[in-house]
């Protein structure tokens, strides 16, 4: 065991966060920590770290063993570039690199006794330096970085030029490079994209410490966790096994708890029946009896109601109107900005009901895209064409359609005047806005309740093609799982960005990766693409593995019509290539060898002294040589 918790207690005032509560990471174990939004997930990363006190209970850390913190929000300050930044994780190995050149040095000027104990310190420098890897701290903190999402060319940049995101994944390198025993992540999965995710889960897979996490990203906990620590109602709760496996435990745990009190209240409701009868039989017995029961039933062990589950959403998305059959028509969109070009002559097409994904890195261009769809901004060069009854509804990530000088309520009432005021406290109440919540201004509100505002708003617009920016950005683990149901039970068309992988598995029909300039397509979910990623971006952006993360460096002329039943057919026609090849490969095998076993026969005396069977396996080896070069042009053709 590495860290310890026992009988943690803290409280705001009125507000208790947690009770009581218990947990331990053993050495090299990987720990998930979650729970609602405000449930107390930060305060507990805090106490561990010392930087709030809890009111009561321990925290107990291994001696000699070392403990680092990302929080949601890391300073990161100062003059320095990221390269210098983040150079400073490895101080000791540098440091350590100085000394051996020092004694280097020293060693040329030395004789004797003083020549020997200069080798002697020399050895005992290196030594140490290889084994902590000095040799190669320079390539890991590239391999760091750039798994990161950082450029070579953005090193250079100053710490104090970076964005929050920025700012965020370099105090993330700088954190993993210096290995600590226990590494504390608060939401390490904000601002990265899908390349940087994927490479930090092989990371943390691999790390020799110990790992306690605090996440929203169900699918990033799937793969790296082996124990789910939950806080709820200021109850801390462990679980082995990863996210799926402790939301199975708990909804068998919850309904196992409900069955419980059922059975204790259909069982005092029958007691009390019985001695309310004995007692309406008013004789002595009878009432001595009805007292009997009345003292046992005093003192049974009352089971608490099973508390409901923390205030939840409750919306559903219904369009007012069905839509044509074609939804939405791209022809040719290009943009840029100065000289990086985001995507270039891009045209695809999305019918009624489909639920279709856009991913790709960060800097790519999706949230412009959905900018252009819905006239936010304007595309450089194409169109596109909404079709027949098209009524859009459009969730913006920033919250732009969102006006920050009004309240709540007005925000509702003036988009939508028709509906009295029962009807929009009764609305807002569905996405936990109650009392007086309603009048606090839009400005003053945190990203998770400006999203809740604009999902009411995205319910009452009733459209048939909805438009989602990130709609799971600020959300809890509850909160997206309910938005998944709404979806799916949508009747409309979907299109949305988002780097939520479960989500996107849950909800999308079809994924359109936005690399190196040009759309791929995908007819199936987030395991789907993951699949036939290799294979199709070969096809249709060959260029993209030698594009940099996070950005498009140059955009390639390519034939990128993205009309999906073409692409559909192009999958089938490179399916049909790949099986063609391997049985043209085994064709070409079996004939090899058996030309080979027939060289052998032809050494054998009771065939070289058979002029009929050598005139035979003469022919058949013709044969074979006349199929083998037909096979060997086929699969040249093929292989090509």
């Amino acid at each position: 065991m590495i860290l310890a918790c026992h009988n943690l207690s803290k409280a705001f005032g009125e507000q208790t966060i947690v009770k009581s509560g218990s947990f331990h990471i053993e050495e090299r174990e990987k720990a998930a920590l979650i729970g609602l939004n405000g449930a107390g997930k930060s305060t507990i990363l805090k106490m561990i770290t010392g930087k709030l006190a809890p009111d009561s209970g321990e925290i107990i850390l291994a001696k000699g063993k070392t403990m680092g913190y990302l929080s949601q929000h890391p300073e990161l300050s100062g003059e320095n570039t990221i390269w210098e930044e983040i150079k400073t994780a490895k101080s000791d190995i540098i440091e350590l690199e100085k000394q051996i050149r020092v004694t280097e040095l020293q060693m040329k000027h030395l004789q004797g006794e003083a020549l020997a104990e200069a080798l002697r310190t020399y050895h005992l420098l290196t030594e140490r330096f290889e084994q902590a890897n000095g040799y190669a701290w320079q390539s890991e903190l590239i391999g760091v970085l750039k798994g990161l999402g950082f450029l070579e060319e953005e090193f250079k940049k100053s710490v104090s030029a970076l964005s929050g995101g920025q700012k965020t994944r370099a105090a993330l390198g700088k954190l993993l490079l210096t290995k600590p025993d226990v590494l504390l992540l608060d939401e390490p999965t904000n601002h990265l994209d899908l390349n940087s995710i994927r490479w930090l889960e092989t990371y943390l897979l691999n790390y020799d410490g110990a790992v306690l996490i605090v996440s929203h990203d169900r699918y990033f906990l799937n793969r790296v966790v082996s124990k789910v620590i939950e806080i709820e109602h200021g109850t801390i709760l462990s679980f082995q096994g990863n996210y799926s496996a402790f939301a199975e435990k708990k909804k068998q745990l919850r309904e196992a708890k409900i069955r419980e009190y059922l059975n204790q209240q259909a069982a005092i409701r029958h007691q009390e029946a019985v001695i309310e009868k004995l007692r309406s039989f008013n004789r002595e017995k009878s009432i001595k009896r009805a007292e009997s029961r009345e003292k046992l039933l005093e003192k049974m062990e009352r089971l608490e109601k099973p508390m409901e589950d923390t205030q939840e959403l409750h919306f559903s998305l219904e369009p007012s109107c069905i839509s044509g059959n074609d939804v939405l028509s791209v022809d040719g969109l290009g943009k840029a900005y100065g000289n990086l070009t985001l995507f270039e002559d891009v045209s695809f097409e999305i019918k009624r009901g489909e639920h279709v994904a856009i991913i790709g890195d960060n800097g790519t261009g999706k949230t412009t895209l959905l900018k252009i769809l819905n006239e936010v901004v304007p595309a450089d060069s194409g169109s596109f064409r909404l079709g027949s009854k098209v009524q859009i509804g459009y969730y913006d990530q920033e919250h732009h359609v969102l006006h920050m000088e009004k309240t709540i309520f007005d925000e509702i009432s003036d988009d939508y005047p028709m509906l009295t005021n029962t009807q929009i406290r009764n609305t807002l109440a569905a996405f936990l806005f109650t009392g007086d919540d309603v009048y606090k201004l839009i400005g003053d509100l945190s990203g998770g309740e400006r999203g809740r505002v604009s999902l009411a708003k995205l319910m009452l617009s009733e459209a048939n093609f909805l438009i989602l920016d990130e709609p799971t950005n600020h959300l809890d683990i509850a909160s997206k799982e309910i938005l998944e149901k709404a979806l799916n039970e949508y009747t409309g068309t979907v299109l949305y960005v988002s780097h939520d992988r479960y989500f996107i598995n849950q909800t999308a029909s079809r994924i359109l990766e936005l690399t190196n300039g040009t759309f791929v397509n995908y007819i199936g979910n987030y395991d789907y693409y993951l699949e036939k990623k290799e294979t199709l971006t070969a096809v249709y952006a060959p260029n993209a593995a030698a594009s940099s993360a996070g950005t498009v460096s140059a955009v390639k002329e390519t034939e990128n019509k993205l009309d999906w039943k073409a692409q559909k057919e192009a999958q089938a026609k490179e399916r049909k290539r790949q099986n063609d090849l391997k049985k043209t490969e085994n064709r070409i095998a079996a004939l090899e060898e058996r030309d080979a076993e027939i060289d052998e026969l032809m050494t054998h005396e009771e065939v070289y002294t058979n002029s009929v069977k050598c005139q035979e396996f003469s022919k058949e080896k013709a044969a074979i040589l006349e199929e083998l070069e037909e096979l060997y042009a086929k699969w040249e053709e093929l292989a090509e």
